[in-house]
């Protein structure tokens, strides 16, 4: 089988994505995607997407990591599908996609950045010294002093493996106040197993966490090691999230085929 792919990436989070609107790849397997994610012996990504063509949609959007396995929601990914379909010639002033979480809108920016909502958050749950909560990816956020001390690859797998969260696996977030309305944030993500430049529900629950308004809007911008993002959103009275919006680059890197 040959796959024609296109490399996309946003803010340093990388990802193989397929035309998959006649359903020519249905048929990879995880094996073959796990392959095509290798960055040694295949073309290299955090994940790999499909765009699949779905009734009611201007498209969906199907997301394995990069351990060949069908993953969760992926912020920077469903960013980076949106400008994908931009560029196939799906030509809207606001995009509505399905995902493995639910329904998504989207906007290009007039400067080429995407926004994508994210789904509403009913609550951060307290664990220990920290924080877990749900963006569309399970997530845990830890405070820390100084970022640049952090062993993010050991801390994370340490925190990934351990109990309650060895079986399912959870994305684990370090994150640095740099002003009231300003954090850093490096993550080690579930699937790739490593730390990633970006991820995007991630930098979304750090922010959340993060929030400067007790009630009502806040604007968070995130630097991650890949780039700047912005989270918008509002906090309700009860401790709630909604109209949550993940803004950033999204940009074709390269295309081409390969043989499987």
């Amino acid at each position: 089988m040959r796959v024609q792919f296109y490399k996309y990436q946003g803010t340093g989070n990388d990802f193989i994505i397929l035309d998959n609107r006649k359903n020519e790849y249905n048929e990879l397997t995880n094996k073959q995607i796990r392959f095509l994610c290798d960055r040694h012996m295949g073309i290299g990504a955090d994940g790999l997407m499909m765009l699949n063509e779905k009734e009611g949609y201007d498209f969906e959007m199907k997301y394995y990591n990069a351990d060949g396995n069908e993953g969760s929601m992926c912020g920077n990914g469903g960013r980076c599908l949106v400008k994908f379909a931009y560029h196939l010639g799906i030509h809207k002033n606001a995009y509505l996609f399905s995902a493995t979480d639910g329904d998504h809108e989207a906007e290009i920016d007039l400067d080429g950045a995407v926004s994508l909502k994210m789904k509403d958050v009913k609550e951060i749950k307290p664990f220990q010294n920290d924080f877990i909560l749900n963006t569309g990816s399970p997530h845990y956020v830890k405070m820390v002093e100084n970022l640049d001390k952090v062993h993010v690859v050991n801390e994370g797998r340490a925190i990934r493996n351990s109990e309650p969260f060895k079986k399912e696996g959870i994305n684990v977030n370090f994150v640095q106040h740099k002003s009231d309305d300003e954090i850093g944030v490096y993550t080690y993500e579930r699937g790739v197993e490593d730390e990633t430049l970006s991820c995007g529900t991630g930098v979304t629950a750090a922010a959340l966490t993060c929030f400067h308004n007790e009630n009502g809007f806040n604007d968070v911008v995130v630097y991650t090691k890949g780039g700047k993002l912005n989270v918008e959103y509002d906090r309700d009275n009860d401790g709630s999230f909604k109209n949550i919006w993940l803004t950033g680059p999204a940009e074709k890197v390269f295309e081409g085929s390969i043989e499987l």
